[in-house]
């Protein structure tokens, strides 16, 4: 089940930004709640997170759309794709993904883009299971201030 994100998930979706295995690969640095805060807002504002929820009603993902608009407003950009560390390994990733394009596609999009950190395996190997292909490789796309390094990204898309 996929609901829009409200101000009530801020907690929910601060811990999953800012875990240590997920956040390396999501756009923010590591930061605490209150200077994320500000962040979360403008997300929320622009109407773009989601919540991801099980049949039981327990909220284990989130993901952001964000539209295209005028000659592209058949895509949509799928960006912040997370499962709580808690729930890995269940397969509510692919499930989620799955409920992603479906929702997706309910609303009009013929076609799903996202970048995924050319050492993200694990979501990669998801996202090609669901019908991601790759189309291509975008060099220094990432930079990890803490780290001090920049990564590349593989450029994907689901079209229906």
């Amino acid at each position: 089940m996929i609901r829009k994100a409200t101000s009530n998930d801020k907690n929910f979706l601060h811990e999953l930004y800012m875990h240590t295995s997920i956040n390396p690969y999501l756009l923010y640095e590591p930061m605490d709640a209150v200077s994320f805060s500000p962040i979360l807002d403008e997300l929320l504002q622009k109407n773009q997170l989601h919540i991801y929820f099980t049949a039981n009603n327990t909220a284990v993902g989130m993901f952001k759309l964000v539209p295209h608009t005028h000659r592209s407003a058949h895509i949509v950009y799928l960006g912040g794709v997370a499962i709580h560390p808690l729930f890995t390994g269940r397969g509510l990733g692919q499930q989620m993904m799955k409920a992603i394009i479906e929702y997706a596609i309910s609303n009009g999009y013929l076609r799903i883009e996202l970048s995924v950190a050319v050492n993200n395996e694990k979501a990669i190997s998801v996202y090609k299971k669901v019908g991601f292909a790759k189309e291509g490789i975008m060099k220094k796309y990432t930079y990890l201030k803490k780290e001090d390094i920049f990564i590349d990204e593989i450029l994907m898309a689901f079209v229906k």
